[in-house]
């Protein structure tokens, strides 16, 4: 059974960091110069008592609410997030609670960062070819600001919290094609929160500087950003051709490439090494910031809204970062 993209939305916190607000505190750190090289200008962060779960919960309602969907109709939750309320239980068991989804539909979740979005589409895709859902709720939600040093003016320029939520189901806007996926574990440790679960679970209070003059411990997120653009330059050309062969398109049949929004700097390096023109190569990040698993269906979602889609179209999908871990596909407008 084909599965379809039905419906998307999306929930940004209410508190914002600015570049002014960050030049403020990092005056080498200008607002140009943000602008300039990350391509972000303002980034939605968590309040100190507001968790994935809760803008997770958000962005769902406001999907039912929008879309006209009745929660008793969903028979399986998706939970993507690299920040769970708790070890145990599963997050995505709270979530069908607080949303009043029906007790016989299924519900895990799944620890996976920019990758997560189009993982939980071929989970999905999964679930309904196997007859065992038809209607999926699959959450995106994230917040890394929790994990980030304050004085670590690096990830603190990058990253946004934010949350996403899709339906994927046995009708729809976008058929879901084939999946391209990919995991390389020796890169593991250039993007870690190193302590706090069972491995590690005291959090040090010790601070490094990195090369860069980012402060840092290792309870807070570490990003080694030349290993990672390197991971990215190296596999990320390789996963668009591939998917594109999995498919069965060339790259002149996609209307849109749209890859997670890491930043600015490394997706216009990719584009231009990819060889796709801007006009066929949507960025939306500039008001939110890399939002990590949500940053796919929030690009999707803006880029409908901005993009001309008829039926047939073709448009690619593609997510990659911690794990290392990648994954592509191509969806078929109705």
């Amino acid at each position: 059974m084909q599965a379809f993209i039905k419906a998307i939305s999306y929930h940004l916190p209410q508190n914002q960091l600015t570049n002014a607000d960050l030049s403020a505190l990092f005056p080498e750190w200008g607002v140009e110069k943000i602008a300039n090289k990350i391509g972000i200008s303002t980034r939605h962060i968590a309040a100190e008592d507001e968790f994935a779960s809760d803008m997770a919960i958000a962005a769902a309602q406001k999907l039912f609410s929008s879309h006209n969907i009745n929660p008793t109709e969903i028979d399986f939750i998706l939970y993507c997030t690299q920040s769970p309320d708790y070890f145990l239980p599963s997050t995505a068991c709270i979530i069908q609670d607080k949303l009043g989804i029906p007790v016989k539909a299924g519900a895990l979740d799944f620890n996976l960062g920019c990758s997560g979005y189009v993982y939980g589409l071929a989970l999905a895709k999964g679930l309904i070819a196997a007859g065992i859902a038809t209607n999926i709720l699959l959450l995106t939600a994230e917040t890394y600001s929790k994990f980030v040093h304050p004085k670590d003016k690096g990830n603190r320029t990058i990253f946004g919290d934010a949350a996403a939520a899709t339906l994927i189901s046995t009708e729809g806007f976008a058929a879901i094609g084939d999946f391209e996926l990919g995991t390389d574990g020796k890169g593991a440790e250039n993007l870690m929160v190193k302590q706090g679960a069972i491995r590690y679970p005291e959090k040090s209070v010790d601070t490094v500087h990195d090369d860069y003059g980012n402060e840092q411990s290792p309870g807070n997120l570490y990003m080694n950003g030349p290993e990672i653009f390197a991971f990215t330059s190296k596999e990320i050309p390789a996963l668009i051709t591939d998917t594109l062969k999995k498919n069965g398109v060339r790259k002149d049949e996609i209307g849109q490439f749209i890859l997670h929004q890491a930043n600015r700097y490394m997706l216009e390096h990719l584009r231009k090494k990819m060889d796709i023109t801007s006009e066929n190569f949507y960025i939306y990040m500039a008001a939110i910031g890399n939002t990590v698993s949500s940053s796919v269906p929030i690009a999707l979602d803006e880029a409908m809204k901005e993009k001309q889609v008829t039926p047939q179209t073709k448009w690619l999908l593609a997510g990659f970062g911690v794990g290392y871990s990648w994954a592509g596909t191509v969806i078929t407008f109705i």
